[in-house]
């Protein structure tokens, strides 16, 4: 290796790809991946799931969470056993049910003796609250809790049915389909990441190596976050830990597709693997950290959310496509020299070979987009323009229990028995706390409350009293949450009250607020990110512009598919109100890998043919491992849908779908189409665009010169014989 060639690619490039330093990098990822093994494994165990870790902090809620603690243990919720004959209950159901209470009261968990049993008006149903303190680790074991409550029950007179319901029932369905999660997704994520590699590469052993480099990246990501959360540095919930999985993956692939695209590209320039691997990294590697810091920026822009599960989201996958980046411009490349020609069997790129990318599918495809460009991005944006019109039918504000699971869980069964025969908040009130010496008066306010069932007397500690109040509409409904609104209202006319409101429902209105208020907040912050990376990276201003507003259309596109299928082919009755701000920020944030990628690719060749001709050979190049790129991580997101949880399948398949179609359609044609329609105003306000026309035109003479030359190189051949 001469000094001279050292200085034309860099030293960092040279620090993976060199015959001694490639050994030096492979022993540094495996002692940290044997550091990273243990604390990986105890991620899970770190994870916070109380409400705290998803609310917003400033709300009502969160502070009455807080407060709550001097009243009960701030691990105590309710468990909700609602009993029912049909034909009416009976005595011998009324002495089977009293005597479950006393044998509920001596269950662990249970400190406060359970409320009940309490026959319904219709006399048809009866009514048990346990109130029950799970503990710190209590939300994983809440599927035994309450499979310890059925069994107690269980000895109970024929026809008399029972379920377990109120915030321990749904907390226990919610740990049920959180279960094993990481497992799932990270064996959803490997199968779906091996197929595309394998028809991608056409090899039995490469896609090996991705697959390896995602992995370690992976397992060291979840190791730093371990620490950051067992120091509570970060809060990690089991929503940010199972779309680390998905996103490490799935950007990770990304990044490996395109080095050992360029690699095996340089293969066919240059014996020497070592020297191609410094070539391919010296002209990949701007890219894939430009890709790499516009996603970990767009990331960081959660921070300024509201909600708390939405703002922890942001530093768990910034350090994930961190560590990622660094796995595959290091661990990745060095593999890769260490291996060999022979790991692209059958299909070895030889030194000298023909790369067969420059006439392939997508040269045929510039080639027709090159026919009519205006006409093309015309048609394409209208189309996608007509498509954004679907976010008309999103329902956005939230989902109730029971429309929150793809299948029915007894939880949710057991509310709608309890709403027929009780007020259908019992089991989870409204929590009320206030100053003592105006507690009365605040618990008569709440008695004139529209849509207040019931009103306990007030409970005092330290001078704060809590007041328990019962709702007469289902907790998650909307009519209990315009009840809250009225009750806050309400207690905040009382003199010297000092009131706030919460509880599951306060929680819920606080949720979708939050929301709301993070859409306005986060998504024009993230644009403004990332039209400036691309204004630094492409150094131009026309070229950004455009392609941050192809990325808007393609998140509306997107959004707007996603809306029409979500309610008239799944029968889903809304979404999460975080949708739109996740969708939007995996959207761009990723959504631009690739348009990044390919216009590097043409800034790079616009150099040396014009912007034009640099367009097409672009899309030739980076065609189809973007293709490969884009199907990667739209099936990674697409693997959230194996969840049993509405919201997870949502953000998966507006994700991936929205990745598809930045990638066949925004990228391949409608990005490629305006290069050739704009020419070099592309790269405005920079020197290249006012030499494109030059550049352009000293190619085309090239190229008549080359073909010149050949014709005569032919017909001296044919003089010769």
């Amino acid at each position: 290796m001469t000094e001279t060639r050292i200085g034309d690619v860099g030293r960092l490039a040279w620090l993976p790809a060199s015959r001694v330093t490639k050994w030096l990098v492979v022993g540094f990822w495996l002692v940290v991946l044997a550091v990273s093994f243990g604390p990986a494994g105890k991620l899970q165990g770190a994870l916070n799931n109380d409400a705290a870790s998803w609310l917003p902090e400033n709300a009502q809620s969160t502070q009455v969470a807080k407060e709550l603690e001097a009243f009960q243990s701030r691990n105590e919720a309710p468990a909700v056993l609602v009993y029912e004959r049909a034909d009416g209950v009976t005595a011998a159901d009324l002495h089977a049910v009293a005597g479950h209470v006393t044998a509920f009261n001596a269950m662990e968990p249970v400190r406060k003796d359970a409320v009940g049993p309490i026959p319904s008006e219709d006399g048809k149903a009866i009514q048990v609250i346990v109130p029950m303190d799970i503990g710190e680790d209590g939300w994983e074991n809440l599927p035994e809790t309450t499979d310890e409550l059925r069994a107690i029950a269980a000895d109970r007179p024929d026809g008399l049915s029972m379920h377990v319901t109120g915030p321990i029932g749904f907390g226990a369905d919610s740990s049920e389909a959180f279960s094993g999660i990481d497992g799932k997704l990270l064996y959803a994520a490997m199968a779906v990441v091996i197929f595309i590699l394998l028809i991608t590469y056409r090899s039995p052993i490469l896609w090996l190596i991705p697959l390896i480099s995602a992995g370690t990246a992976l397992m060291v990501a979840q190791a730093v976050i371990y620490y950051l959360a067992d120091s509570d540095t970060l809060t990690v919930n089991a929503q940010s830990s199972a779309i680390l999985t998905v996103i490490v993956f799935g950007a990770g692939t990304d990044y490996a597709l395109l080095l050992v695209a360029r690699y095996r590209e340089e293969l066919r320039r240059h014996e020497d693997r070592h020297e191609a691997m410094a070539f391919a990294l010296h002209r990949a590697g701007p890219a894939i950290v430009a890709s790499g810091a516009t996603v970990i920026a767009g990331m960081l822009c959660l921070l300024v959310a509201t909600m708390s599960s939405t703002k922890g989201l942001g530093p768990v996958a910034a350090i994930g496509i961190g560590v990622g980046l660094l796995v595959m411009l290091s661990l990745l490349p060095a593999l890769l020299v260490v291996l060999g020609r022979w790991i692209f069997w059958p299909v070895r790129p030889t030194f000298g070979s023909v790369d067969h990318t420059r006439d392939g599918v997508w040269a045929r495809i510039g080639a027709r987009i090159a026919r009519a460009p205006r006409r093309t991005w015309v048609v394409t944006s209208v189309v996608l323009a007509v498509a954004t019109l679907g976010v008309l039918q999103l329902n956005a504000t939230g989902l109730q229990n029971k429309d929150a699971f793809y299948t029915t869980p007894e939880s949710v069964v057991g509310e709608e028995v309890l709403a027929r025969h009780f007020p259908a908040g019992s089991g989870s009130p409204v929590l009320v706390i206030a100053n003592t010496p105006a507690a009365g008066a605040v618990a008569d306010r709440l008695e004139s409350v529209e849509g207040v069932s019931s009103v306990a007397d007030p409970v005092a500690r330290n001078g704060r009293s809590l007041v328990q109040t019962t709702l007469a509409d289902a907790p998650d409904s909307d009519a209990a949450g315009d009840t809250v609104d009225r009750i806050r209202a309400a207690i905040g006319e009382v003199d010297g009250a000092d009131a706030i409101a919460g509880g599951d429902t306060a929680a819920r209105v606080d949720t979708l607020r939050a929301s709301d208020d993070d859409n306005l907040r986060t998504i024009p912050l993230i644009l403004g990110v990332v039209l400036l990376i691309l204004i630094l990276l492409l150094r131009a201003v026309t070229a950004p512009l455009l392609l941050i507003g192809t990325v808007v259309l393609s998140f509306g596109a997107a959004m707007g598919i996603s809306a029409l299928v979500f309610r008239h082919v799944f029968g889903f009755a809304g979404a999460d109100p975080s949708l739109p701000l996740f969708v939007f920020v995996f959207l761009v944030a990723l959504g631009i890998d690739y348009n990044i990628f390919l216009m590097t690719r043409v800034h790079e060749e616009s150099k040396e043919i014009g912007t034009q001709r640099g367009a097409l050979v672009g899309l030739a190049a980076t065609g189809g491992v973007i293709t490969s790129a884009g199907l990667v991580l739209a099936g990674t997101f697409a693997v959230l849908a194996t969840m049993p949880i509405v919201a997870f399948a949502e953000v998966g398949f507006a994700v991936g779908l929205g990745v598809l179609l930045d990638t066949l359609i925004v990228r391949s044609v409608l990005v490629t189409a305006l290069n050739l329609d704009v020419g070099g105003r592309m790269w405005w306000p920079s020197r290249l665009s006012r030499k494109d026309a030059e550049l352009a035109a000293a190619a085309e003479e090239a190229e008549r010169g080359a073909e010149a030359a050949e014709a005569e190189r032919e017909l001296t051949a044919a003089r010769s014989h």
